[in-house]
């Protein structure tokens, strides 16, 4: 989108040279008029006396011989090749219909995840914000058309009615309240409200009293309140009694609810909550066990000297933060290298095991391999000096940049037992840890959380965050299925490390206390270990167990 700023910049210089040149055309057009209305005036109150003058003879035959076919090529002169030719050439860079739907989307996500009003947007007062714009008429009625279309008729409510304050409070448009009332009726009408969807096309018809939709509308309507009123009145009846029955119970079970009333909240909202800064639970006794430290990865050779800034950030599942783990040019030149690739995310199809887009995932993302530039490899040894695993079986460095609206909806890293196929084709086995680097600091919004615990990351340049998503067992941990919230405001640069399962067997030994598998063995490596261990003939060649 960077790109298209500079698109449009220029874009905006060529039609500027356009309009110059249509203004020094009609100068010259209007020089010419002048002149020639003041001569006219002139000659036409005496035209004898004025063409017995020789010289103003020759010239009436020059003008109209000459001059005047010279100002018809002028006035047809076209002066809008080198604009047009520019923007057919830019035309291919232009975003298409669904990025600008993609776009309104967005906005109404983060509406939703940040409780924010339709005012609040379209006045452009959001957190963190540097280039205050606001929104037009025209903008707040494309936001309701885009949720009309996929029958949205909550936010299309909304932003018809922003449309409809703004045209109310003065603000000039091509647009008319009827076209906006006749959306905002039929939505609040959908979604159950027939008083007010009335109230609404009564509206409609002061302004247009023969507008045929609402007409009939309003017939309707009327009928199906007065059906609902008297349905209510009935039912009214004959719930009283069972309303002060189930009184009581539900004041106790209301109760007893409000005890554990995170864990009963679903996910959806548990995530929206966490992105807002709401619902984290983590109690001061908790937080007391949390620590910082200088960490060397029990004297790695290259953190001896020079250890690293570790914090602990949750204690279950157990995530620590690295700070000041890559420099800025280390980051830029990442950013630089994935920027050319940069495609749209992709997700593991569980039903396929195969790569795909999905709408729960809004970045872009590129790859980068080891031996591409020093500096991924370099970053790559730094990860397995720190977790002290294995990286040539893990996957490549994964690269994503979250513009405004960009997340990625709760999920896990690992395969679970119903995705036996996740990650196959990669024949590494599954995902033992996740490693984040965070290269952006954003504005607002864009933390990691993890709704199931109830545990919020937030972006911090330059720093990374690490966790295990499999115990030693190699049981999945289900507590790190987690989410990144969308951007509210400013742009997201992450890359991370998805570390798997081979190559681990003695980086990583399994555990024997920790979660077994469902049929209470041992984690696979080490039973076979163990099985050749009590199996083997005693005069058997060593064998090498690496794999």
């Amino acid at each position: 989108m960077t790109d298209l700023l500079y698109t449009e910049k220029d874009l905006v210089t060529s039609l500027k040279d356009y309009i110059r040149a249509e203004e020094n055309k009609l100068e010259q057009v209007k020089r010419w008029a002048d002149r020639l209305d003041s001569l006219t005036s002139t000659a036409t109150q005496d035209p004898e006396g004025f063409l017995g003058h020789p010289v103003n003879a020759f010239k009436l035959m020059k003008r109209l011989n000459t001059e005047w076919g010279n100002l018809e090529s002028l006035v047809l002169s076209d002066t809008t090749d080198g604009f047009i030719s520019n923007l057919t050439i830019q035309r291919k860079y232009f975003p298409t219909e669904e990025d600008q739907t993609g776009a309104a989307k967005a906005l109404l996500r983060l509406q939703d995840t940040y409780n924010l009003d339709a005012n609040t947007i379209s006045t452009g007062d959001l957190p963190g914000v540097k280039h205050k714009n606001r929104m037009t008429v025209e903008d707040c009625y494309e936001l309701g058309k885009v949720a009309y279309a996929e029958a949205d008729y909550y936010h299309t409510e909304l932003w018809m009615a922003q449309a409809l304050r703004q045209l109310e409070e003065g603000e000039e448009s091509p647009l008319d309240k009827v076209t906006i009332l006749d959306y905002l009726s039929y939505a609040i009408y959908q979604q159950g409200d027939l008083k007010r969807a009335l109230e609404y096309t009564k509206k409609l018809l002061q302004l247009d009293p023969e507008h045929q939709r609402a007409n009939g509308n309003q017939k309707y309507f009327e009928f199906q309140l007065e059906k609902q009123e008297k349905q209510d009145e009935t039912a009214e009846k004959e719930t009283q009694q069972q309303d002060r029955e189930k009184r009581d119970t539900t004041q106790k079970k209301k109760k007893k609810q409000s005890q554990k009333s995170f864990s009963l909240i679903p996910e959806r909202k548990k995530y929206e909550m966490l992105c807002r800064g709401e619902g984290v639970r983590m109690t001061s006794r908790r937080q007391s066990r949390l620590f910082c430290r200088y960490y060397d990865n029990k004297h790695n050779p290259r953190f001896v000297l020079a250890p690293v800034k570790q914090q602990d950030e949750w204690d279950r599942p157990y995530i620590v933060r690295y700070i000041d783990i890559i420099s800025e040019a280390e980051m830029e030149k990442i950013k630089q290298l994935a920027k050319p690739r940069l495609r749209r995310a992709t997700v593991h199809d569980p039903q396929t095991g195969k790569l795909t887009t999905a709408h729960y995932r809004v970045s872009k993302s590129a790859w980068l391999t080891a031996y591409e530039d020093p500096v991924v490899e370099k970053i790559n040894q730094r990860i397995e000096d720190l977790t002290g695993l294995e990286m040539d079986t893990a996957e490549e460095l994964q690269v994503a940049n979250y513009g405004v609206g960009g997340q990625y909806e709760p999920h896990f890293d690992f395969g679970r037992k119903d995705e036996p196929d996740a990650f196959k084709e990669l024949g590494t086995g599954n995902r033992i840890a996740t490693w984040l680097f965070y290269m952006s600091d954003v504005s607002a919004g864009g933390a990691t959380v993890f709704p199931d615990v109830g545990a919020s990351v937030g972006p911090q340049k330059g720093t990374a965050v690490f966790w295990y998503n499999l115990f030693a067992s190699g049981e999945g941990d289900y507590s790190t299925r987690h989410a990144a919230c969308p951007v509210l405001v400013g742009n997201k640069w992450v890359s991370n490390k998805w570390i798997h399962e081979r190559g681990q067997e003695w980086r990583r030994p399994c555990g024997l206390n920790d979660t077994r598998h469902p049929n209470g063995s041992l984690c696979p490596q080490l039973f076979a270990i163990c099985y050749f261990f009590l199996h083997a003939p005693p005069d058997s060649e060593p064998r090498d167990y690496s794999d």
